[in-house]
């Protein structure tokens, strides 16, 4: 009897879809494709405006995409949102723009050569100095309360961005720290068009891409093709079995937190050297767009941050430069967090993420 009414359960016939269940994915679809007509109609009416736009919101997002980076690797290892992530960056842009001034004392168009050490130093003392911070963060401030409830290290971390930004405001005080402007050289690499109405990529912006693409080569052969970053793969996937195969969980955190900090760092060097300006509260506001374009791509997933990044720093500049009915700047932020709302209505695993089930 048990096994008939076993067959009998088998063979009854699955349940549609309810017709409801199609009502938000059809709003998202129609959501994306207002936008891309909005930027097809604007690449039409004026090319060289889109084409330039482009090009400034890939720099934007190449920037962005380092500190975006952080997120998702210690998000992977520790499912951990380190909110003081973007003042670590904060941080290294500070070091850098001290270092900078006063070890370098550079000024207005500096001699290449002086400028390149200049840059080289201080991506090699930002990114140690930020390493060994994030990893101190770790050790002093979430390691003993790995075992609690979620929310605890959450707000910890919250209350850690609030530290850093004391730190910083009472070294540096309440105005940016400035270097001279065009620090960087300015002049024009190619030029599409004819100027005035013309789209030009300049060096400065090129710079941007010059640290940012051998840092994101290097993270991928770290973690691809080395035993930290097959340690950090296996902790990611289970903490468990990968202590029982040998693997020190706690050291493979610190490094991830290492890793996540040097991305910081540079990125910091970054953006001292293309905005000439820092402030204290500089980390706060890029760190929860760069978590916002994480959570776009996928958070735990590394392309997918890159690739939110991406698209955040070119919605930003679109935005803010487009001619054809563009909110314009006062409404990117709004913009920006609003995509972060969306995200996780009608996507929340990200573009790039899976959905997983959640831990009991």
């Amino acid at each position: 009897m048990v096994a008939d009414a076993r067959a009998e359960t088998i063979r009854l016939p699955r349940h549609h879809r309810p017709w409801t269940s199609y009502i938000v994915p059809a709003i998202g679809l129609t959501l994306v494709g207002l936008v891309v007509a909005w930027l097809v109609v604007n690449a039409v009416k004026d090319w060289t405006t889109f084409v330039q736009l482009t090009l400034t919101g890939t720099t934007r997002g190449a920037l962005y995409g380092l500190v975006a980076l952080g997120y998702t690797l210690v998000y992977g290892i520790l499912e951990l949102i380190n909110f003081a992530h973007g003042d670590v960056f904060m941080i290294g842009g500070m070091i850098a723009a001290t270092f900078a001034l006063d070890v370098f004392d550079l000024g207005v168009n500096p001699a290449l050569g002086i400028l390149v050490l200049a840059i080289l130093a201080s991506l090699a003392v930002c990114m140690f100095g930020c390493g060994i911070l994030n990893a101190s963060i770790e050790r002093v401030a979430y390691r003993p309360l790995r075992s609690a409830p979620r929310l605890v290290p959450l707000i910890t971390a919250i209350g850690m961005s609030f530290i850093l930004q004391d730190v910083a405001l009472i070294w540096k005080g309440s105005l940016p720290v400035q270097l001279p402007p065009q620090t960087l050289p300015h002049g024009d690499i190619f030029t599409l068009g004819t100027c005035p109405k013309c789209a030009t990529y300049r060096w400065d912006q090129f710079f941007v891409l010059m640290v940012d693409i051998p840092v994101l080569i290097l993270l991928v052969w770290l973690v691809q093709y080395t035993r930290r970053g097959k340690a950090m793969r296996a902790t990611a996937q289970d903490k468990d079995a990968a202590a029982m195969m040998g693997i020190d969980v706690n050291r493979t955190i610190s490094f991830t937190f290492l890793v996540a900090g040097a991305l910081a760092g540079a990125a910091g060097v970054i953006f001292a050297y293309f905005t000439t300006s820092v402030g204290f509260t500089s980390g706060f506001t890029l760190g929860l767009i760069a978590f916002t374009a994480a959570v776009l791509g996928g958070i735990g997933n590394l392309p997918g941050a890159v690739l939110g990044a991406l698209l955040i720093g070119l919605i930003q500049d679109y935005n803010e430069g487009l001619s054809w009915h563009a909110p314009g700047t006062a409404w990117t932020q709004s913009i920006v967090f609003g995509i972060l709302i969306l995200i996780l209505v009608f996507r929340p695993q990200g573009l790039l993420g899976e959905r997983t089930p959640e831990g009991g």
